[in-house]
């Protein structure tokens, strides 16, 4: 008789002891506070600068510096961690991020609000790939997606309402309560993660394994980190606003960015070889559905961030918007999004999520193409409606692609999962933001010059506005103006249109882009292999 094969033991699956959406919402709490602040303070900048005795240009690195620092500590958390555990880590930035806000509103002067937004930075980097890995680690596959829907919600809606609540913080307030506010937030967020979080059993194995080996702090991999990262981030915060290649400065940091991260990847692949714990796992990238995914971020931070940015500089420089309506512009669909978001959690569990994924970038796509017919003529409901079409398809693709990221990745990988596609969605939004200011420059200037050549001092309309003007003003004002007064006058106002026609021009070549990237990425996503249910390896 056929030797009868041994049963399989059941998977353990680790609960913690708090309830698991009591988890899910205490880590969302700071995560929303740390991700909202890579926006509120854009509006802000003007008070900052005057209320710090600054120039515009001086202030920006108000931005920079949160960014930067944001941008190296992102990919480490995952290492940092491991020595300390993630619960003792992920508090450790809740901490830094809240004593470090609170000086940031104290600052006196400029260099010191950028020292502390440094901190701000570095606090804030670890909190969205520790949350992540956390709720990876907390909650089954099967309802993965539904707890990623949360976390989808804090990263995706905070950058939205970012400026809208900078704006009405700064005009009826002071730019110091932006930074204030984050206070009581991290104290609540500080007592319940402590009460409530815990790390599972694999995560305690791994720090006890560590601590018994001593602290072996990858020193050089770290220096290397944080100089191509942060070289990275700089780049294409100030390339634009330094002529790219043109400064001496821009192309130093892009040699040493390239070096860094080349070299970078040769080291951490030896670290892996000789068994050593390495910064960045590379590792990962052998596993096709992760490595897809985290192309799949990175385009949708280029998008969504970039995009995020657009609408209310549109509104703004073209419509002639308030900073606080320009907000209200992306409002709506943040909410929309709000909405959306436990829908596609519970379809994640149901459907194939490269359906859901496809889907999502197929009706971004469309939504900007959509987005095309924008005119200086629009009303704020049209914008607002081009947004919500946009949203709709947002919500298809942070839940997805974070479960089909995760599907396949060992437990004890989780935190280097959350790292590496954090960094991308960040990468992708700082790319994403220096694309849309590179490119509208430079298409403005082109579409100016193309017009413009169609403009002469004999044009027909030019004449027959020249007239027309100087009989309104006669007219109107009972002023006897000759002809070439009036041609000179015309000439000024057709100048002026020239320029918001071009600019017009420009946005729409910017949206273009965004439109056929998120197109682009509908037949990438059939190369990854199916995910239903959230099922996979991932987590337990």
């Amino acid at each position: 008789m056929p030797t009868q094969a041994p049963a399989k033991a059941p998977v353990t699956v680790w609960k913690p002891r708090a309830n698991r959406w009591a988890v899910a919402l205490t880590v969302t709490l700071a995560t929303f506070m740390e991700v909202l602040d890579t926006s509120i303070a854009n509006v802000a900048l003007p008070h900052i600068a005057g209320g710090l005795g600054a120039s515009q240009d001086e202030a920006t690195w108000v931005l920079t510096s949160y960014l930067v620092a944001n941008a190296v500590i992102l990919p480490m958390s995952a290492y940092l961690t491991t020595f300390i555990g993630r619960k003792r880590f992920y508090m450790i930035c809740v901490l830094l991020f809240g004593i470090s806000s609170a000086m940031c509103g104290l600052a006196p002067s400029l260099p010191l609000l950028i020292f502390f937004r440094i901190l701000q930075g570095a606090g804030g980097g670890g909190l969205a790939p520790s949350e992540q890995a956390i709720l990876a680690d907390t909650f089954e596959p099967k309802d993965r997606g539904k707890a990623f829907a949360i976390y989808g919600i804090a990263v995706v809606c905070a950058p939205a309402i970012g400026p809208t609540l900078g704006g009405y913080i700064t005009d009826n307030f002071d730019w110091r309560w932006i930074f204030f506010i984050n206070i009581p937030v991290a104290i609540i967020s500080l007592f319940l993660t402590n009460r409530i979080v815990e790390d599972p059993p694999h995560i305690v194995e791994e720090v006890k394994a560590q601590q018994k080996k001593g602290l072996n702090l990858d020193f050089f991999g770290f220096v290397l980190l944080a100089i191509g990262f942060g070289s990275l981030e700089f780049v294409l915060d100030k390339g634009q606003e330094d002529d790219w290649f043109g400064s001496r400065i821009i192309t130093t940091f892009v040699v040493l960015c390239v070096a860094s991260l080349l070299t970078l990847v040769l080291w951490e692949i030896r670290q892996i070889r000789i068994g050593h714990k390495p910064i960045l796992d590379l590792t990962l990238f052998k596993n096709k559905n992760f490595a897809i995914a985290f192309l799949l971020m990175f385009v949708l931070g280029f998008c969504l961030f970039g995009s995020t940015v657009l609408i209310p500089q549109f509104v703004q420089s073209l419509l002639g918007y308030t900073a606080e309506r320009a907000g209200l512009v992306i409002s709506p669909g943040g909410f929309g999004i709000i909405l959306l978001m436990p829908l596609v959690g519970f379809l994640v569990a149901k459907v194939d999520a490269r359906i859901l994924i496809a889907y999502g970038f197929f009706s971004c796509s469309a939504a900007l193409f959509y987005m095309l017919n924008l005119n200086l003529d629009v009303n704020y409901g049209y914008v607002a409606m081009c947004r919500v079409f946009q949203a709709s398809g947002l919500a298809f693709l942070f839940v997805p692609i974070s479960t089909v990221s995760f599907a396949s990745v060992p437990p004890g990988k989780n935190n280097d999962a959350s790292g590496l596609t954090n960094l991308a969605r960040n990468i992708g939004g700082s790319v994403g933001t220096a694309f849309l200011v590179t490119v509208l420059a430079r298409r403005a200037q082109y579409h100016q010059s193309r017009l413009g050549d169609h403009l002469t001092s004999t044009s027909p309309s030019l004449l027959s506005q020249a007239g027309t003007m100087s009989h309104y003003l006669h007219d109107k004002a009972g002023m006897a103006y000759s002809l070439t007064q009036g041609r000179a006058m015309a000439q000024g106002s057709v100048v002026r249109q020239l320029v918001l026609h071009s600019t017009m021009l420009a946005y729409l070549d910017v949206i273009k882009c965004f439109a056929i990237a998120m197109g682009m990425m509908v037949p990438v996503i059939f190369f990854m292999s199916k995910v239903k249910g959230g099922r996979g390896g991932g987590g337990h």
